[in-house]
C-alpha cells in the first residue's frame, strides 16, 4: 500500500498499512480548507512515523461540517470528525490513533466498523442514513461519495463497479438492456422527467452509421451542486452508465458537457476516461464483446442556456449555444444530425444499480409514477445544507426539518424554491406535499435538476422573483423574441414594484405575461422562466399589494422602499448621524433633536448603524 502525497507530486511506500485516513477533498471540502488539512496529516505521518493509507475522497453530503476527517483502524470503530482544522489534526493523532481514545469533541458520527462491529453510533445530527433514526435518506445514487478514492478505479471495482457493464456486454441484448431500464420507470433527471427508457427505444429504433451518446454535466442552475458533487465523489458509475446507454442504442461515441466552472470534476471525469480505457472499459473491443466506444470531454463556457439539449449540442459541434425547433427530436437527427441520446450526469448514475439488482427492485422505491431516489442541493435558510438523496414521494417537512435539521436563528420557514430558475416558491402550507413529478407540477413547481433553496420568514417573495427573473434575462441565447423580450419586460415591471414605483396595473400585467411567455418561448429556459413569478403570485400575492399599494416591504428587504425616520424621545442629539451621513442628508444640533431628510436620504443604512441609542427606525 501507498501513503499517497499528491499535494506534493510523491509517493511513500508503507507496508502494510495499519490505518486508513479519509479526507474529504471535494469542492466544499476543499474551501473549507482540506488542503491544509491534507498537509497536516502528511505532516504527522511523517513526523510520528506512522504506517497509514491517505484517501482523498468526494464529497459525503453534509457540506456545513467539513472539512470531514474519517480515521479507520482495522477491527475496531470507523469514526468522523467535523470541522477539521489544521491545528486540531496533532490531538487526532495523540489521542485517537496512538492511545485509542475517540476526540469527542470533533465527532460527527461513529459506527461500527465491518468486523468486530456492534456499537451503537455516537450521537449526531440527524443527517445521514447511517445516522438517522427516521431513515430519511436512501444513498444509492450517493452509495460511494465519501467513502471512496473517486480517484481509484480499483476501489470502484472493489465496491461492485462495471458488474453491470459486465452483466450487459455478456448476458444481454441492447433491446434487453433498453427493456429492463423501461421496467424500472427510471425518468430523466435533468429537469422535464421523461421516460428514460422510452427515450434510449425511439434512438434505438434509427439506423444510422454514427450515433451519440452524450451526458449533460451543465450544471448551471443557482444553488444546484448535485451533479459536480456526483462527478467529484463517484465519476466511475456516470461512466458506467454512459456505456451502458451506448451499447444499448449502438453508439459510436459519446461526449461528456462539463461546464469549464468545476475544475475538480473536470480534472477527474478525464482521470477516469484514462483508467476506463486502460482497464479495457473504453475503447476498442470493450471487454471482448467487439463492442466499441470512444468518450471524449467537451468543457462548456457557462451559458446557461447550454443546459438545453439543442443548444447543447450545437456548442460540441462549435457553433453558438442556441435552441433549435423540434421537431425532428435529438434521437432523430441530433449531434452532426445523427440519433442521439442525451441525460445528465444523474441519470446515467442511475444505470448501474439498475441492472445489477434489477428493474423490480427500482421500481419498489419512490411512488407510482416516480421511482427511485432524487438527490437535491439542499441550500439557504437552513442548518445543515448538503447533498441529499431521497425516495421519490418523500415530503418538503422531511428534507427541510429532519434532514436539513430546520431554520437557524428561531426564524420561521417560509417557502423553498424547488426546480431553480425553472422552479417555483412553495409555501408553509405546502410543507407536507410529496416531492415527485406530478405532484410538483400539480402546486406549481418543477423537480427541475433538483436545487433546493430554502427561505425564511425575512426572505421578500417580490425580490426572489426579481433575483430568478435576472438570472433568465441575462442567460437568454437571445433567439427568440418571447424570451429576450419578455423576460426583460418582466424584470423591468418587478424591479419597479421593488422600488416602490409599482402600478395597480402591475399585477395583471405581469400575469398575462407570464402566460405568454411560457406558450410562445422556443426551449425550456424561456417556457419555465415564468414559474418564479407564477408561484409567488399565487402563494404570496398580497406582498406584492403591500409593495404597490403601500410603498412597503413587509420584511424591509426592499432598500429602496426603507424610510428612515428618528424617534425624538430616544434622540441624545450626539450628532453620530449627522457626522456619518455622506450626502448631508441629516440636520440638527446639540439643543435639537436630528431631522432626516428624505429626498437627499439615500438610503445607506450608515445613520442606523452609528446610532447607539437605536433613536432611528
Amino acid at each position: 500500500m501507498i501513503l499517497d502525497e499528491r499535494s506534493e507530486g510523491s509517493k511513500v511506500n508503507v507496508t502494510p498499512p495499519t490505518t486508513r485516513i479519509m479526507v474529504g477533498m471535494g469542492t466544499c471540502g476543499i474551501g473549507a480548507g482540506a488542503r491544509g488539512v491534507l498537509k497536516s496529516i502528511e505532516s504527522e505521518l511523517a513526523r510520528q512515523q506512522i504506517q497509514a493509507e491517505i484517501v482523498h475522497t468526494g464529497c459525503i453530503g453534509l457540506c456545513s461540517y467539513e472539512v470531514l476527517v474519517d480515521i479507520i483502524i482495522p477491527g475496531r470503530t470507523r469514526v468522523t470528525y467535523k470541522n477539521v482544522k489544521p491545528q486540531i489534526v496533532p490531538l487526532l493523532f495523540e489521542d485517537h490513533i496512538k492511545k485509542g481514545e475517540i476526540v469527542k469533541n470533533h465527532v460527527l458520527s461513529q459506527m461500527a466498523a465491518e468486523e468486530g462491529g456492534g456499537e451503537e453510533p455516537y450521537p449526531s445530527v440527524p443527517f445521514f442514513d447511517e445516522l438517522n433514526i427516521n431513515k430519511s435518506q436512501h444513498k444509492q445514487i450517493l452509495r460511494n461519495c465519501g467513502h471512496i478514492d473517486p480517484d481509484s478505479i480499483d476501489e470502484y471495482i472493489a465496491r461492485g463497479g462495471y458488474e453491470a457493464l459486465k452483466k450487459v456486454l455478456k448476458t444481454m441484448s441492447p433491446e434487453q438492456v433498453i427493456s429492463e431500464i423501461s421496467k424500472s420507470g427510471l425518468r430523466g433527471r435533468g429537469g422535464g422527467g421523461f421516460s428514460t427508457g422510452d427515450k434510449w427505444a425511439s434512438c434505438a429504433k434509427y439506423s444510422a452509421d454514427e450515433k451519440f451518446v452524450i451526458c449533460n454535466a451543465d450544471e448551471g442552475d443557482p444553488g444546484a451542486f448535485m451533479d459536480r458533487s456526483l462527478m467529484e465523489g463517484d465519476p466511475h458509475a456516470v461512466l458506467e452508465g454512459m456505456i451502458i446507454c451506448g451499447y444499448a442504442i449502438r453508439a459510436t461515441s459519446g461526449y461528456i458537457y462539463i461546464r469549464a466552472e468545476y475544475p475538480l470534476a473536470v480534472k477527474r471525469i478525464k482521470h477516469t476516461i484514462e483508467q476506463a480505457k486502460k482497464y479495457g472499459f473504453l475503447g476498442e473491443n470493450i471487454l471482448g464483446s467487439g463492442y466499441k466506444l470512444d468518450i471524449y470531454i467537451k468543457e462548456g463556457a457557462g451559458a446557461f442556456v447550454c443546459g438545453e439539449s439543442t443548444a447543447l449540442q450545437y456548442s460540441i459541434e462549435g457553433k453558438r449555444g442556441m435552441p433549435r425547433t423540434r421537431p425532428p427530436q435529438s434521437v432523430e437527427a441530433g449531434l452532426w444530425d445523427k440519433p442521439t441520446v442525451l441525460n445528465n450526469v444523474e441519470t446515467f448514475a442511475n444505470v448501474p444499480p439498475i441492472i445489477n439488482k434489477g428493474a423490480g427492485w427500482y421500481s419498489q422505491i419512490g411512488t407510482d409514477k416516480s421511482k427511485g431516489t432524487k438527490i437535491f442541493s439542499l441550500t439557504g435558510k437552513i442548518k445543515h445544507p448538503g447533498l441529499v438523496e431521497v425516495p421519490m414521494g418523500t415530503t418538503i417537512r422531511q428534507i427541510v426539518f429532519d434532514i436539513g435539521g430546520g431554520i437557524p436563528r428561531k426564524r420561521r420557514f417560509k417557502a423553498v424554491q424547488i426546480g431553480g430558475p425553472s422552479g417555483g416558491c412553495l409555501p408553509e402550507s405546502l410543507l407536507d406535499s410529496p416531492i415527485d413529478y406530478e405532484s410538483l407540477l400539480g402546486v406549481g413547481a418543477m423537480m427541475g435538476s433538483g436545487s433546493f433553496v430554502v427561505v425564511d420568514d425575512g426572505t421578500c417573495m417580490v425580490e426572489l422573483a426579481r433575483f430568478f427573473m435576472d438570472f433568465c434575462a441575462r442567460e437568454s441565447c437571445g433567439k427568440c423574441p418571447p424570451c429576450r423580450i419578455g423576460t426583460t419586460l418582466m424584470l423591468d415591471i418587478l424591479t419597479r414594484i421593488t422600488q416602490g414605483k409599482g402600478e395597480e396595473s402591475d399585477i395583471a400585467m405581469l400575469e398575462e405575461m407570464c402566460g405568454e411567455v411560457k406558450t410562445m418561448s422556443l426551449c425550456g429556459l424561456g417556457q419555465s422562466a415564468p414559474n418564479p413569478i407564477k408561484s409567488t403570485l399565487r402563494y404570496f400575492k398580497d406582498e406584492y399589494v403591500t409593495h404597490i399599494r403601500d410603498k412597503i416591504c413587509p420584511t424591509a428587504t426592499c432598500v429602496a422602499l426603507h424610510r428612515y425616520e428618528v424617534i425624538p424621545d430616544k434622540c441624545t442629539k450626539c450628532q453620530a448621524c449627522i457626522r456619518n451621513c455622506p450626502v448631508k442628508a441629516i440636520s440638527g444640533s446639540r439643543t435639537e433633536v436630528a431631522f432626516i431628510d428624505k429626498a437627499k436620504c439615500v438610503k445607506c443604512n450608515l445613520c442606523y448603524e452609528k446610532c447607539n441609542f437605536m433613536a432611528i427606525k
